[in-house]
Order: structure tokens, then C-alpha cells, then sequence
């Protein structure tokens, strides 16, 4: 089968690889979509957590061999130890990730385990579809900032996961969303999505910031703009530092959180919304161009906002 591997450290490529095969409760997955995350963009260029060679990919969907158009939640959980008891399945000591841990989607076929599939809705296109798991991160922000219904929300960076958090805040109930990014065509996306004011860098004090960039500049500005007692809710993973001023933090008592991943609870909660969400800001490319799509985004490219593959 064809697979999209990460061959060397800032390098994939387009390889046949060995076909898959299911084991005990197990199922294989024929992909119809993959997503390219900016975490794999930036992944791949620090050894550690991926480990080449690998086949990335833990946004897809695909269909099963009996017929079923599913989703696939990539998080895998010991659904043993306290955080998994306690529901918080995305902070599991011993959690692996298709795509990370064990080889994803960016391949025609692909193992999964049973019970990570989830049925697609029949008005959900491929395409749509293939968003879901952005979207669950987006479900997992707002539930961490405590389900603002009439907050004031900020946005900071309208890439994948900025947009998504443009559309659950709208969806969920924000009294306004503003948002914020250097790229001129990713805020004209932001504003079909219908954040109010969009525009290089936010112009308000807010009840709740989204951070999606992951650099210091951006954290920092994502305290500075939440009001006293509100809270900064980082998920952009670029950098690992952040320069903030931590007794301004203190005197107006900002809180920031991390936002990593969604619980199984929030990955359906994702799935039911998505035929109500525009999930228009993707475009999808022939598996054959996926290493020069992947090359032309780890390399910069503001375009696309979100790349699919189609095997």
C-alpha cells in the first residue's frame, strides 16, 4: 500500500509499505482523507517524539471493510490508571497516539483499534468529516475555560485549530468572538466564520483568549488581553518558552491553562455538532502530492490553511 512516511528528520516521502493487518480487536480502517497538522510540520524537525521511520497522520476517515464511513479518535488510553478513571482519558500516564506512537493515517490503510471508530452522520462529506478531530480540540479549550456561554472570546492565530475554536465559541453560545492572525487569506476565512472583528493582532479586553500560535509573543499577548480574573487558554504547541509577566499574572489574578487533546466524551460531542459547523476552510490534494503539500507547509507556506490527502 502506499503510506506518506517521515523517513529522516524534516523529510517524508511517498513509499509503498508492507499491507496492514488487523489483529484482535481490531479493525482496518481504507482512508479516505487525511489531515497534515501543524504539529507533524514542526514535529518532525525535533527527534523525540516521532520516531522515523514513521507514518504520521491522526486526523482521518475512512471506511471499514464491512461498509462503514467512520471517524477515528486517535488517542489510545490505558483506561486504567487515575486520569483515565477519572475521565480525563487525554492525560492518561501510558497514552499513545496513532500517528505518533503507532503508525496513522497517511497511508490507504491503516490498524485502529475497535472501539476508536465512530459512525459518520450521512450529511457529513469526507472532506467535513476529516475535521472532526480539530474540532474535538476546540471542544476540549472551551469546556478547560469553562464553558464561557456570553463570555467575550478571543482568538489569536486562525489557522486549523484557531478556526475550529471560532466555531464551537460560536456555536456554543459567545456573547462575541474577535480574532487575530498576519495572514490576510486566513482571516477572511475567520470572518466567514463569523468572528466579529478580525484583524492582525486583537483590539479588547476578554473573558476568555484561545491561543493557537504557541510562541511567546502570542502567549503573552493572549495574557495581556484577558480581563482581571479571566483566563488564557493555550493549545499552539510551536515553541517551548514563553515570556510572560508573571506579576501582572498575579496582581489581577489571570489564570492561563493548557488545552491538550479531548477527552472520548469530547470527541463525540465534536462528531454531533459537525453537521451544524461550516468546516469550510480545508482543500484536499492527491495522495501522489502529499510529500511536496507536506514540504511546501513545513517550509512556511500560508496556503493551504488545512491540507487534505485523499489516498
Amino acid at each position: 500500500m502506499r503510506a506518506l512516511v517521515f523517513v529522516e528528520l524534516n523529510t517524508v516521502e511517498v513509499r509503498d509499505e508492507r499491507e496492514v493487518v488487523a489483529g484482535e480487536s481490531e479493525v482496518i480502517v481504507h482512508v479516505a482523507r487525511t489531515g497534515i497538522c501543524g504539529s507533524e510540520l514542526h514535529g518532525i524537525s525535533q527527534p523525540g517524539l516521532r520516531t522515523p521511520p514513521l507514518i504520521m497522520g491522526h486526523e482521518f476517515v475512512g471506511t471499514t471493510d464491512d461498509g462503514r464511513r467512520v471517524v477515528v479518535n486517535p488517542l489510545v488510553t490505558c483506561a486504567e490508571c487515575d486520569s483515565c478513571r477519572r475521565g480525563e482519558t487525554n492525560l492518561c500516564r501510558r497514552r499513545e497516539f496513532l500517528g505518533i506512537h503507532r503508525p496513522g493515517g497517511h497511508a490507504e490503510r491503516v490498524v485502529v483499534p475497535h472501539h476508536l471508530i465512530h459512525d459518520l452522520p450521512v450529511e457529513l462529506s469526507w472532506d467535513r468529516a476529516a475535521l472532526v478531530e480539530p474540532i474535538a480540540n476546540a471542544v476540549h479549550a472551551w469546556n478547560v475555560a469553562g464553558r464561557p456561554v456570553g463570555g467575550r472570546v478571543g482568538v489569536i492565530g486562525c489557522g486549523p485549530i484557531g478556526l475550529a475554536c471560532i466555531e464551537v465559541a460560536r456555536h456554543f453560545g459567545a456573547s462575541g468572538v474577535d480574532a487575530c492572525d498576519l495572514s490576510e487569506e486566513r482571516r477572511g476565512f475567520a470572518s466567514t466564520l463569523g468572528a466579529d472583528t478580525v484583524d492582525v493582532a486583537l483590539g479588547g479586553e476578554y473573558d476568555v483568549v484561545f491561543e493557537a500560535v504557541g510562541v511567546d509573543v502570542t502567549r503573552r499577548s493572549s495574557i495581556e488581553c484577558i480581563r482581571p480574573g479571566g483566563i488564557a487558554v493555550w493549545l499552539g504547541l510551536t515553541a517551548t518558552d514563553a515570556n510572560i509577566d508573571a506579576a501582572h499574572l498575579v496582581r489581577f489574578e489571570k489564570r492561563v491553562r493548557g488545552a491538550f487533546a479531548y477527552t472520548d466524551e469530547e470527541f463525540r460531542l465534536a462528531l454531533d455538532i459537525a453537521p451544524s459547523l461550516q468546516l469550510n476552510w480545508s482543500t484536499t490534494f492527491d495522495f501522489a502530492d502529499g510529500a511536496a503539500v507536506f514540504t511546501s507547509l513545513m517550509n512556511g507556506a500560508d496556503k493551504p490553511i488545512k491540507a487534505l490527502l485523499k489516498p
